[in-house]
């Protein structure tokens, strides 16, 4: 305080300083009076500034005015000149009109005069390149004249636009008049030497009255600081009302200047204390005396009333002009009760912290309830059990009231076979006890004493006891509730020597199972609907393989843990005992990729039963995924933009400017959400072991050799499904022993976060070179023990195929030359082979079939004809010729001499095809090896002649 007195007294009337130096104090002093000062100056030149603005935008408005009228009577004294609309109904009213308008256009003063056609074509421009083309917006056409006022290059301008009426009422044309607004300087420039001179006058007179009233603020308040002066109010403010601690001032005569309201309240003092010696204050004569005496102290214990004090004493001076002591009293008494609460409310602060980290740490229901328990035992409570409805642990809906059913979900702090109810165990609800209760209420129960309450033994007679002999004295029971809905119960018990629960421990319970209850929510949520997606995903996957007598096939799917995926697999048998093999791969988790999956699989089951080769089919997936974006990308609004365009008469406006406007879309317009799909196609044929690959983005195959040798054989890379675009895809063909195994994967797999793709290629070699004599279901056990995670975070399909190769001597051919007589020998050639086979019983049918394929291949087909048998879990007949033209079932009329022999095929045959070739095509079919004919087939070829009645009886 000393330094601001020396600094007021700096300020006196005495004082040296001249008046030139008392204004540099002003303006850079940060005091009370300098503050003034300033904000007195700045709010004159902020007066003076207004008033310059002011006269500024009255000066533009005039302008703009001006302007507008100016615009408007050009535009109407051209229009309604004489001549104008002659000229506009002349043949040529460019040649009338043009000097006209230049000559007005220089006569008025106006920046742009131009005659337009009612449908916006120039007739009149001071630019004549753009006389005869479009303005940028056609001018409206009803009538009344138009005044707009827009910014340019070169300042503001105003523009109307006046239609020419012909004398039956049309509209011939139109003029528009544009002028820039001119900036009123000529007005301001007479004034400024006035306005400045008064302005300098104004300011002077102020900064004059200001510094005077400044100086005699600075001296009044010692030049003391805004900040200083709230300051030491503030802490004055506090010492007196609200610091916790007692404080007295006292003379170095003993008498009481000073005391706030906590040592009034400690000391129990009277009103009129202050101004009084301590000693007749009523204290005890030991307080009394120390603080008269002024004998320093520290943390010296008085009693005051009932009370307890910590006393300290120091002096005042030298930080006070005046001696005098300065006392501060603390009550331990309360301190100390108060350190107790402290503690215990600190120690359950750190429990609900602890909780925070400790519940939820997993989505499983169980686990997030016995985290629960663990928690609270024995920090809380000596014995914990969570009970939940059985409907929430499957991830269903609470259900509550007759049908509600309690599970056991965790127990802590007792043996399990000691309590009443073990883990998994049913729990009845029986009316009037503490579950009950809190299952009805949604509120927490308190039984403080156990031995006294009859209604909690209502639940179990037996197990009620077996509770009391354990030592349990006290019961919480509350509900785990979480968004308005309850989950179960949670129990809390202690023992006799913990001490009984009071009431101020519910609203810990509460909070504590709140935090559970809501993690136990989302658990439930996340498994019912994690239940959804794998039972949506189980039911899009194979649920079994085909038969067929190509490959011996394993596979195995694994789900990440994070949820469901888009991986699938797929065998599927194709004529000619064919098989393809399919392993495909959706970005992302979730029921939108599971659902993904299922169309794509869907889509390659309707392209195999095409027969397409591998790239083909890739190319048109691709397509389907293409569909798949854009149809998504349309549903979420995407892909749309909005043009733009200039306002009336601003295209070419001014000489010098763009003749044109071209309007144009975002060029950031485009698809997005890119479903992002990959898959592996291949092809195996076990006549000659050939195998045909195409991949779309995806891993290649494995192949390990008869003799264990493993291989990563390369296949030409194709992007992903729906960014092919252009892109053909390539094919790959391999020819595999018998014995051989084809392995197919999906990158989670070989591939994850903490592994890259070599590394895990490496470790996919190492495993399958293990064994050379697995078998696919113990090969795909011994990949995935070896490389499968602890965690996955995708998911994972392996597909595992040992080939097979039909016997030679249960394959046949034949070439056909192209002669009708040339059908009964390969026939006759025919019937021996399935003689040979032990297949008599199909002869007729097969007999009736090649009869018609034959005849049709060389009366319809060319070069060259072939017929070829496979005697595999069906009689296969092929017959292939040099064209790509494929015959089609139809009923022929009763007058038609032919079209009946495809249609005894199909009746006779089960099933019937045809498949494109690079040479042309194959058509085929398949028989019961017992000669039994479709199931939905006739019985005798009696059956089917009968259908025509021109057939005459055989």
């Amino acid at each position: 305080m000393r330094e601001f007195f020396r600094r007021g007294r700096d300020d006196s009337p005495g004082s040296s300083r001249s008046p030139g130096q008392h204004l540099r104090a002003l303006l850079t002093a940060h005091s009370v009076a300098g503050q003034v000062f300033v904000l007195q100056l700045a709010l004159t030149v902020l007066l003076v500034l207004a008033a310059l603005l002011a006269l500024f935008f009255q000066s533009e408005r005039a302008g703009t005015q001006e302007a507008r009228q100016r615009s408007a009577v050009g535009a109407e004294t051209f229009a309604h000149a004489p001549g104008t609309l002659a000229a506009m109904q002349s043949a040529d009213p460019t040649a009338q009109l043009q000097p006209a308008a230049e000559a007005a256009r220089k006569a008025s003063g106006a920046d742009l005069v131009v005659a337009l056609r009612p449908d916006g074509i120039r007739w009149t421009h001071p630019d004549p390149r753009l006389i005869g083309k479009p303005v940028a917006h056609r001018p409206p056409l009803d009538g009344k004249t138009h005044t707009a006022t827009f910014t340019t290059s070169v300042g503001r301008a105003v523009s109307t636009t006046v239609p020419v009426r012909a004398k039956n009422g049309s509209i011939a044309g139109l003029v528009s008049v544009s002028i820039r607004v001119h900036q009123a300087a000529e007005w301001t420039e007479r004034q400024l030497p006035l306005l400045l001179g008064s302005a300098a006058g104004a300011l002077l007179l102020v900064t004059g009255g200001a510094a005077w009233v400044s100086n005699r603020l600075r001296r009044q308040t010692h030049g003391l600081h805004p900040a200083e002066m709230r300051r030491m109010y503030d802490h004055h403010d506090a010492v007196l009302h609200a610091v916790r601690e007692g404080v007295l001032i006292i003379s170095c005569d003993g008498v009481l200047l000073l005391a706030n309201d906590e040592a009034r309240r400690l000391l129990e003092l009277p009103a009129d204390a202050e101004r009084r010696p301590v000693t007749d204050l009523g204290l005890s004569a030991r307080l009394s005396t120390l603080l008269a005496s002024g004998r320093p102290a520290t943390d010296e214990v008085h009693l005051a009333g009932d009370r307890l004090l910590s006393v300290n004493v120091r002096p005042t001076a030298p930080r006070s002009g005046r001696a005098g002591t300065v006392v501060t009293l603390r009550d331990t008494t309360e301190l100390r009760a108060l350190s107790g609460r402290a503690g215990v409310a600190q120690e359950r602060l750190r429990l609900i912290y602890d909780a925070g980290l400790r519940i939820g740490t997993t989505l499983d229901v169980g686990r997030t309830a016995e985290e629960l328990a663990a928690v609270a035992v024995p920090r809380f409570a000596d014995v914990v059990t969570v009970e939940l409805l059985e409907s929430v642990q499957h991830g269903g809906e609470p259900e509550t009231g007759a049908n509600a059913v309690l599970r056991r979900t965790a127990l802590r702090g007792l043996p399990e076979e000691t309590a009443a109810y073990r883990v998994g165990e049913a729990l009845p609800v029986v009316d009037g006890t503490p579950m009950a209760q809190v299952l009805a209420s949604g509120r927490p129960v308190l039984v403080g004493d156990l031995h006294a309450a009859d209604d909690w033994r209502r639940q179990n007679v037996a197990g009620a006891r077996r509770v009391l002999d354990r030592g349990i004295r006290s019961l919480i029971s509350v509900p785990l509730q979480a968004r308005g809905v309850i989950l179960g119960v949670a129990n809390f018990w202690r023992a006799e020597a913990s001490g009984r629960f009071e009431e101020e421990d519910l609203a810990f319970a509460e909070e504590l199972t709140a935090r559970a209850a809501v993690a136990i929510d989302n658990a439930r949520r996340y498994t019912r609907e994690h239940t959804t997606a794998v039972t949506l995903q189980r039911s899009l996957l194979p649920q079994t393989l085909p038969e067929q007598s190509a490959l011996e096939v394993a596979h195995r799917y694994l789900p990440a843990h994070a949820g469901v995926g888009g991986d699938w697999f797929d065998v599927i048998p194709l004529p000619g005992a064919r098989v393809a093999l399919v392993v495909g791969d959706v970005v992302g988790h979730g029921l939108h990729a599971a659902a993904t999956m299922g169309r794509l699989r869907t889509a390659v089951h309707n392209f195999s039963a095409l027969d397409l080769p591998p790239d083909e089919l890739l190319s048109h997936l691709d397509e389907l995924v293409s569909h798949i974006d854009t149809d998504e990308a349309r549903a979420a609004g995407l892909g749309t933009g909005d043009g733009g365009g200039d306002g009336p008469g601003d295209e070419g406006l001014w000489p010098g400017g763009p003749p044109g406007h071209t309007d144009g879309g975002p060029a950031g317009a485009g698809r997005t959400g890119i479903t992002g799909a990959t898959c592996l196609y291949a092809i195996y044929d076990p006549v000659g072991g050939r195998t045909t690959l195409a991949l779309a983005g995806h891993p290649g195959p494995a192949v390990i050799g008869p003799d264990g040798t493993v291989a990563f054989p390369e296949v030409p890379v194709s992007p992903p499904l729906g960014l092919g675009g252009s892109v053909p895809v390539e094919t790959a063909e391999l020819t595999l022993s018998e014995g051989s195994r084809l392995v197919l994967y999906t990158d989670g797999l070989v591939e994850n976060r903490d592994r890259a793709i070599g590394t895990g290629l490496e470790l996919l070699r190492t495993a399958l070179a293990a064994g050379a004599d697995r078998t696919p279901e113990q090969t795909c056990t011994a990949v995935l023990d070896a490389m499968l995670p602890a965690h996955p975070s995708d998911d994972i399909a392996l597909l595992v195929a040992r080939t097979r190769l039909l016997d030679p001597a249960r394959v046949a051919d034949w070439e056909v030359a192209s002669d009708p007589a040339a059908v009964a020998p390969v026939r006759a050639a025919c019937l021996d082979m399935l003689e040979s086979w032990g297949l008599s019983a199909t002869q007729f049918t097969t007999e009736l079939i090649l009869s018609e394929l034959l005849t049709n291949a060389i009366r319809y087909g060319a070069q060259p004809i072939r017929v070829r048998l496979l005697y595999d879990r069906s009689l296969i007949c092929e017959v292939s010729d040099g064209t790509s033209a494929s015959p089609h079932l139809r009923r022929a009329a009763t007058t038609d001499e032919g079209g009946r022999g495809l249609f005894l095929v199909a009746q006779f045959a089960q099933r019937w095809g045809t498949r494109y070739t690079p040479g042309g095509k194959v058509i085929w079919t398949e028989q019961s090896l017992d000669g039994s004919g479709p199931p939905t087939g006739p019985e005798s070829a009696d059956d089917v002649l009968d259908q025509w009645g021109d057939v005459p009886e055989l």
